[in-house]
C-alpha cells in the first residue's frame, strides 16, 4: 500500500510539474464538461425560445453571452461602443401594387405578383418591350447581342440554358450565378443598360399559389445584401397573363416550354410598341440583429487577430415545438465562452496571448451566414492583419452515420488543405501532444456532396482570403434541425475534449512567431 501510495504521489508530482511547465496544458484544464453543460443548459433552455434570429429568443441569448464576457473581464472593442456588433434586417409589407399592359389591367395573385425583397417603391411605364431570353450578359453566353433595352421594359425567363445536360456558363451540372442569386443578378444587368423595368417569367410555375401571395404582402425577416447594385423593379407573370398580352407576337408558349426544357430561345432580342406601366408601395420594417465580441488585447502582436467563432442563433419555434439547438450551435456558442475564460484566466495570472484573441458568437447563421457575413463586409479588424479563424459549429454530439470504433473519440475538420499550408501542421501537432483526437478531413473533399465548407461562418472568412479552421461533429442525420436537439443528448466528455483540442490551436497561433502564410488556393468552387 505505501508502495502504491508513494507512486500515485510521483505521478502526481509529474503531472503539476508538467503543468507548471506547460501553461497550454494548465489553462486547458479550465474546460470542463461541468463548466460547458452550466452555460448550454442555459443557452439552449426554454427561455431562449430557439434563438431564432431578429426575435426576442436571439435577444436574450445575445444578452446573455455579453454579460458571461463583462463578467469574465474582456475588453469590449473600441470601434463598436460595447460588446455587440448590430447589422439591420429588413421586414417588408405591401401597401399597395398595379400592372397594366397593353389596356389590361392585371390582378394581383393571379395574373401577377410582385416579389417584396427585390422591388423598392417606385414606378415605371415604358411604350415598348423587348423580350431578352433569359436576361444573361456573359462572356461564355449573352442575350444582349445586339439587343437595345433602353428605356424599354425588358421580358425574360428565370433560369439559363443548357448543352447536353450541363450548363453553358458553368459546364457544369450545378447553374451558375444566374441561377442564385439569379434573379437579382438579371435586374442589376438590365437597370446597368438602361432598361425601366421587367415583366419575368418563371417555365417552372404556371400560376402562384397562397403561399406564392402571402410572400408578396409581407416577407419575413431578410438581410440586405452588402454592395448591391441597382435594380430595377419587376413583375412576375402567370403563364396564363403571359399568353394573353405576349402570346400573338411573342410566341409565348414556344418560348415557356423551350425554357423549361433548360434550352437555348431562338426567339430573342425580338421587341414590340407596347405600353406597360407598373406601380409598387411598400412598407419596411428595420430590426436589428447582433454579433457579440469581447476581445484579450495581445502584447507585442497585439495588432494581428485570432478568432474564435460559433453562432447562437438558431430556428426559435414552429407550430408551438421550440427547436432548442443544443448541439447546433449552442454547442459552439458555450465553447467559444469556455475558451474565453480560460484565456482570460491565463492572461490575469500573466499569460497574456501574444496576438489579440477575438471571441465573436454570431447571429444569423441559420438564415444564411448573415451576421458572418456581415462582419466580412464591415470588419472591425483589418482582415490582412486575421491570422486565422477557428470556427465551432456543432461539436457536441457523434454522427450517427459513422460506424467506426472511433466514434467517441473523433472530430471533422474543414479547411485543413485550403488558404495556409500551416493549418494542419499546428493542430495535428497540438492534437497529437495534449488530445489525441482523430481528426477526419473528409468534408475538405471538393465533391463533399453536402458542400459542408459553405455552411457555417468560417466561409465569410475563407472568402475574403482568411485561413479557417472549422471543427464539427457530423450530426447531419439524428435531431439535426428538429426539437430534439437537447442538452440531455451531449456527449460531454468528447465534448470537453474537442474544446480543449480547439483551445490548443488557438493558443499556438496566438503566441508563434508569425501570422498564418496565405499560400494554399481555395480548391473548392463557389458558394
Amino acid at each position: 500500500m505505501k508502495r502504491l501510495a508513494l507512486s500515485f504521489c510521483l505521478v502526481l508530482g509529474i503531472s503539476a510539474a508538467f503543468a507548471q511547465n506547460d501553461p497550454a496544458a494548465t489553462y486547458a484544464g479550465e474546460i470542463t464538461g461541468k463548466n460547458l453543460q452550466k452555460h448550454l443548459s442555459i443557452i439552449a433552455s426554454a427561455e431562449m425560445e430557439g434563438r431564432e434570429t431578429g426575435t426576442e429568443g436571439q435577444r436574450k441569448a445575445a444578452a446573455y453571452i455579453e454579460a458571461q464576457f463583462k463578467a469574465m473581464g474582456l475588453q469590449s472593442v473600441p470601434a463598436l461602443n460595447g460588446y455587440q456588433q448590430f447589422y439591420p434586417l429588413y421586414q417588408d409589407s405591401l401597401l399597395t401594387t398595379s400592372l397594366t399592359a397593353g389596356g389590361k389591367d392585371a390582378i394581383f395573385g393571379t395574373d401577377f405578383i410582385a416579389p417584396l425583397n427585390a422591388n423598392e417603391t417606385g414606378k415605371f411605364k415604358a411604350k415598348k418591350l423587348i423580350f431578352i431570353g433569359y436576361g444573361i450578359d456573359d462572356k461564355l453566353y449573352s442575350d444582349y447581342t445586339n439587343a437595345d433595352v433602353k428605356g424599354k421594359v425588358v421580358v425574360f425567363m428565370l433560369g439559363e440554358p443548357k448543352k447536353d445536360g450541363k450548363f453553358l456558363i458553368s459546364g457544369t451540372t450545378r447553374g451558375s450565378e444566374w441561377s442564385f442569386p439569379g434573379i437579382s443578378k438579371k435586374l442589376a444587368t438590365a437597370a446597368a443598360k438602361g432598361a425601366v423595368g421587367a415583366l419575368v417569367i418563371n417555365p417552372q410555375q404556371e400560376s402562384f399559389n397562397q403561399r406564392a401571395v402571402d410572400n408578396s404582402k409581407k416577407t419575413g425577416v431578410y438581410f440586405p445584401r452588402a454592395n448591391d447594385a441597382k435594380m430595377i423593379n419587376y413583375a412576375l407573370l402567370s403563364h396564363a397573363f403571359a399568353r394573353t398580352i405576349l402570346g400573338n407576337d411573342f410566341a409565348i408558349d414556344t418560348i415557356i416550354a423551350t425554357a423549361k426544357r433548360g434550352e437555348m430561345l431562338k426567339i430573342n432580342g425580338f421587341e414590340k410598341k407596347y405600353k406597360t406601366s407598373f406601380s409598387f408601395d411598400k412598407y419596411r420594417n428595420t430590426i436589428n440583429a447582433s454579433n457579440v465580441v469581447g476581445i484579450i488585447e495581445g502584447t507585442d502582436k497585439k495588432d494581428e487577430y485570432i478568432f474564435l467563432t460559433g453562432h447562437y442563433d438558431h430556428l426559435g419555434m414552429r407550430n408551438g415545438k421550440i427547436y432548442y439547438g443544443a448541439d447546433d450551435d449552442g454547442s459552439g456558442t458555450v465553447a467559444v465562452i469556455n475558451m474565453a475564460e480560460a484565456f482570460m484566466k491565463a492572461a490575469k495570472e500573466g499569460y497574456r496571448p501574444r496576438r489579440t484573441i477575438v471571441f465573436m458568437t454570431v447571429s444569423g447563421e441559420e438564415k444564411g451566414l448573415w451576421g458572418s457575413e456581415y462582419y466580412s463586409d464591415h470588419p472591425f479588424y483589418p482582415l490582412d492583419k486575421t491570422s486565422v479563424n477557428l470556427n465551432t459549429d456543432m461539436v457536441g454530439r457523434i454522427d450517427t452515420e459513422r460506424k467506426t470504433a472511433d466514434s467517441l473519440n473523433y472530430v471533422y475538420v474543414i479547411g485543413h488543405d485550403k488558404l495556409s499550408s500551416e493549418l494542419p501542421i499546428i493542430n495535428e501537432g497540438v492534437n497529437n501532444k495534449y488530445t489525441q483526437l482523430v481528426l477526419d478531413y473528409k468534408f475538405d473533399d471538393p465533391a463533399d456532396p453536402n458542400r459542408i465548407y459553405f455552411r457555417s461562418d468560417h466561409y465569410n472568412f475563407a472568402r475574403k482570403g482568411v485561413p479557417i479552421l472549422f471543427f464539427y461533429d457530423g450530426m447531419l442525420k439524428s435531431d439535426y434541425h428538429q426539437p430534439g436537439d437537447t442538452v440531455d443528448k451531449i456527449y460531454w466528455d468528447l465534448y470537453e475534449k474537442r474544446v480543449k483540442m480547439i483551445f490548443h490551436t488557438a493558443w499556438e497561433m496566438a503566441n508563434r512567431d508569425s501570422m498564418l502564410k496565405r499560400d494554399t488556393p481555395l480548391n473548392m468552387g463557389s458558394r
